[in-house]
């Protein structure tokens, strides 16, 4: 299933870039007047899931691109929706509150 290598990305990679970017907007945001505080976030994908044949039998979520599911045919692919409710966490690690964001709206953004 995963014999494309790099056109493949993990679901752990695709939160990671969210959480990446969701950081940029914050700080970009920053020193504006006007900041939004950041709601539930959702997130479909179809994926396909792979598991390890070896001893740890680890399961891995692919991501799969649009149009792209005749390369998984021999995988199963589902569709999952996630739903992340973004904390900021205080540097000591004690409390949690609410994500303010900023920037500009994106083509395509609700």
């Amino acid at each position: 299933m995963t014999e494309s290598g790099d056109d493949v990305v993990e679901l752990s990679e695709l939160i990671r870039e969210l959480r990446r970017e969701l950081n940029t907007a914050m700080a970009d945001g920053r020193d504006d007047a006007v900041r939004f505080e950041l709601g539930p976030v959702e997130i479909e994908a179809t994926v396909a899931v792979e598991r390890d044949a070896s001893a740890n039998g680890k399961v891995r979520f692919w991501v799969v691109e649009a149009g792209a599911n005749g390369s998984y045919a021999h995988a199963q692919t589902q569709r999952i929706t996630l739903t992340l409710q973004p904390k900021l966490a205080s540097p000591d690690g004690t409390a949690d509150r609410p994500v303010l964001i900023a920037g500009d709206e994106a083509d395509g953004e609700r």
